[in-house]
């Protein structure tokens, strides 16, 4: 359990079609078919931010037939409250990876502006996730966030940080980290005596030393589009789980002498995700105490 006092979140009250890609080996039996993409229009300039929502997922231990980010949080599905807070920090160009009952999220938010589709019909890891929109990150220049659909606490105000900073310094990558008091379970950001990034490593392969790390990975990142490009053509499965992971991008650019750089822009109240129904009761709590303060 977390404790109450490490959740608070510094920004204020959360923030309140489509063409389909799509990329993928076999049509999905657990979807019905989604229609044919529609006509290209004009959009956001190249080198304006897109985002890049993963939102595939069934969510079994939430005990709903729902897709996972249809799951009501404080009565609204939660994946509305990551859509809202991404425009409202000024991306424009948000695309959502749909997999399990599909439709029914292309639904949901049909008529956003500025919100597309791309369809996973296999679920083979965040990575496999991201290829799906290389349609979209085709001829784009800019700013690339990636966050996931299951996390209704994403604060506008990280949003505009992490973009500003990746505007200034203009790296390969930018991970969006946060300072956890108990940070058990999470990967810690490991930087040199300089303070700079040299990787993530998961809490189970930590040494003593790294586990008194407080600065956690929070699974959102800033890509230049074209990094992130390059980045997915090198990854590999080469796991226990036999799937491609987002996680791995940052240490391939850093490995290829990329510009790799984290901020601790999160705050701590945003590493809650919903995964089961304890989750969404603590999510639901925290919420109601934000919009009070």
């Amino acid at each position: 359990m977390i404790e109450r006092s490490s959740l608070l979140c510094g920004g204020g009250p959360i923030a309140r079609q489509p063409r389909i890609a799509r990329m993928s080996l076999a049509p999905s039996p657990a979807s019905a078919p989604l229609p044919d993409p529609a006509p290209l229009t004009e959009g956001p300039p190249p080198d304006a931010p897109m985002a890049i929502v993963l939102a595939a997922g069934k969510g079994t231990r939430m005990e709903s037939e729902l897709p996972k980010v249809l799951v009501p949080v404080a009565g609204r599905p939660m994946v509305r409250y990551v859509v809202d807070a991404l425009r409202e920090a000024g991306v424009q160009k948000i695309v959502v990876v749909v997999g399990y009952k599909a439709e029914l999220v292309q639904q949901e938010l049909a008529g956003e502006p500025g919100v597309d589709f791309a369809l996973q019909t296999e679920q083979l890891g965040t990575g496999h996730a991201v290829m799906m929109c290389r349609d979209y990150l085709m001829g784009r220049t800019g700013p690339v966030i990636i966050v996931t659909g299951d996390s209704p606490m994403l604060q506008v105000s990280s949003v505009r940080s992490l973009l500003d900073e990746f505007a200034t310094t203009q790296p390969a990558c930018l991970l969006g980290t946060a300072h956890r008091d108990d940070p058990t379970g999470l990967g810690r950001i490991v930087r040199d005596s300089d303070g700079k990034f040299v990787g993530i490593v998961e809490h189970k392969d930590c040494t003593p030393e790294q586990l008194k790390v407080t600065e956690v990975n929070m699974s959102t990142y800033v890509f230049n589009a074209p990094d992130l490009s390059a980045s997915l053509d090198r990854l590999t499965t080469n796991n226990a789980q036999g799937e491609y992971y987002v996680t791995d991008c940052p240490g391939i650019l850093l490995g290829a002498g990329k510009d790799v750089r984290a901020l601790a822009a999160l705050q701590p109240c945003e590493a809650l995700s919903v995964n089961t129904l304890a989750d969404l009761a603590v999510v639901e709590a925290e919420m109601k105490k934000m919009n009070k303060d």
